[in-house]
This record gives C-alpha cells, sequence and structure tokens, in this order.
C-alpha cells in the first residue's frame, strides 16, 4: 500500500507552525503564565494571526488589501516584539539599579542602532512620500523589516545579558524570563543568519536560464523555511519551559496541605 501525501513543505511547516502557536496559547492561558507576561502572550497571538491571514487571505482577496493587511500585522508585531523585550528584561532584572538599568539600556540601544544603520540599505526619502498610497506602504514595509531587524539585533543582545548575569537577579537557569529570551534570540539568530543569506543569494545571483533562476528560488526557499523550523523549535522550548513551574514557585506538600487546612481553622 502506497500513500500519497500531496503537501509541500511549506505547507507541512505551516501546520506544525500554527499547531505549535495554538498550543503555546493553551498553555499560556491554562498555566496562568499570560497574567505574568502579557506581552509575549500578545505576541503569540500576533503570530498565530499573521499565520492564518497569510493561508486564509492568500489568492482569496486583492492583492493590494492582502498587502495592506500583512504590513499592519507586521508594524504591529514589531511594536509588540519591543514591548516583549523590555516585559522579559524587568522580570529578569527585577531588583536592578536603575542606573545599571540606564547604562546597558543604553549600551544595548546604541549598539542595535549600529547594526540598522549598515545592514542593509535604505531606500531614499522621496520613495516614502505619505502623499501617495505606494509611498505609505513603502514606509509601513520600512518600519516592519527594519523593526524586525533591530527586534532580533536587541533579542541577541538581551539574550546574552540574561545568560551571563540573570543569575545575579531574577534570571537564572531554568527560570521564565532565561527561557523566553533564549527562545527569542535563537529565532533571531536565525532570522539574521537567513537574511544575511538571502541577501548574499540575491546580490550574487545573476541567472541566464530558467533553471538556474529556478534553482535559485529554490535555495531562498529552503532558506526560509530553515527560519520557520527554528521558529517551531522554540516553540516547542516555550511550551515545555512554561508548563512547568519555576523554580521555586512550586508548593511542597507540607505547605499545601497547610493552605487545605487553614479555611477548617478559621472556621473552628
Amino acid at each position: 500500500m502506497h500513500f500519497n501525501f500531496n503537501f509541500s513543505a511549506r505547507q507541512v511547516l505551516w501546520t506544525l507552525d500554527f499547531a505549535a502557536q495554538m498550543i503555546l496559547l493553551v498553555v499560556l492561558l491554562g498555566r496562568d503564565r499570560a497574567r505574568r507576561y502579557p506581552w509575549f502572550t500578545a505576541g503569540v497571538v500576533l503570530v498565530t494571526l499573521r499565520l492564518m491571514a497569510e493561508e486564509l487571505l492568500a489568492g482569496r482577496t486583492a492583492q493590494l488589501l492582502y498587502k495592506e493587511i500583512l504590513l499592519v500585522l507586521g508594524d504591529v508585531a514589531v511594536v509588540v516584539g519591543l514591548l516583549v523585550l523590555v516585559e522579559v528584561a524587568r522580570r529578569a532584572f527585577a531588583g536592578a539599579r536603575r542606573p545599571i538599568w540606564i547604562v546597558n539600556t543604553l549600551g544595548l540601544l546604541v549598539l542595535a542602532g549600529i547594526a540598522l544603520a549598515f545592514w542593509g540599505p535604505w531606500p531614499a526619502a522621496k520613495d516614502l512620500a505619505l502623499d501617495t498610497l505606494l509611498g505609505k506602504l513603502k514606509l509601513m514595509q520600512l518600519v516592519a523589516v527594519k523593526g524586525e531587524l533591530l527586534g532580533a539585533v536587541l533579542a541577541v543582545e538581551l539574550g546574552l545579558l540574561v545568560v551571563i548575569l540573570g543569575r545575579r537577579f531574577k534570571g537564572g537557569w531554568r527560570s521564565y524570563p532565561q527561557q523566553i529570551i533564549i527562545g527569542l534570540s535563537t529565532v533571531a539568530i536565525a532570522a539574521l543568519t537567513a537574511g544575511l543569506g538571502v541577501q548574499s543569494i540575491v546580490n550574487g545571483a545573476h541567472p541566464h536560464s530558467q533553471e538556474e533562476y529556478n534553482h535559485i528560488l529554490d535555495l531562498l526557499a529552503r532558506l526560509m523555511n530553515a527560519n520557520q523550523v527554528v521558529y517551531v523549535a522554540a516553540s516547542v522550548w516555550w511550551i515545555v519551559w512554561l508548563w512547568l513551574d519555576e523554580p521555586g514557585t512550586e508548593q511542597t506538600p507540607v505547605e499545601a496541605v497547610g493552605t487545605a487546612e487553614e479555611p477548617e481553622a478559621a472556621g473552628e
């Protein structure tokens, strides 16, 4: 008996990614993690919405409207992503003195700003005219692309800080902040690597036949698929760690019994 599964790699990865996001949301809500990490939860919701929009609207709505919806979701995701990093940093370095916060924040922003300035081309100012629809779309795309780059660089920097210095505060090993930022920084490294790979392939591509052109498209698709595999793996990482209790928060049997007996003692 032969089974014929007519699913492309992109469809399989989309299904795995969507399933992982839904399970992650169940864990965040069911295990009461969403209350502690509302922006991280909002980020997962946005990823889920973007996956649904890409799959349900592609080919079923006008191309311009489809582009606008994805750009709006992308710009909102940039803002939420930066707020996620702030949320994780506050949890990981709770108790840190204000001067330490200011110095480290400025240092991260300066390094990320330098990377942002020199990484990738910037459009001409005349192409971003807000009096035309095309100019508005290009500006939204610029915010999405550069914002994602800024968030990725900051995630890698924050990940290093949490891993190196987190144990001095509340971001030690097996803590939720460290596990969240490990996933975020891994996804960021994969995205930055994929971006460099795409840029290198595009800049060096000089196809002389349809076969060579198809080969380039195949390489780009493989890079994007690999990037999505990393995100699925990070989602599984978050599902596992956020399902488990954070060290120091679980009740011991004695504490649980004492808590259960308190109402009875109060009634007596």
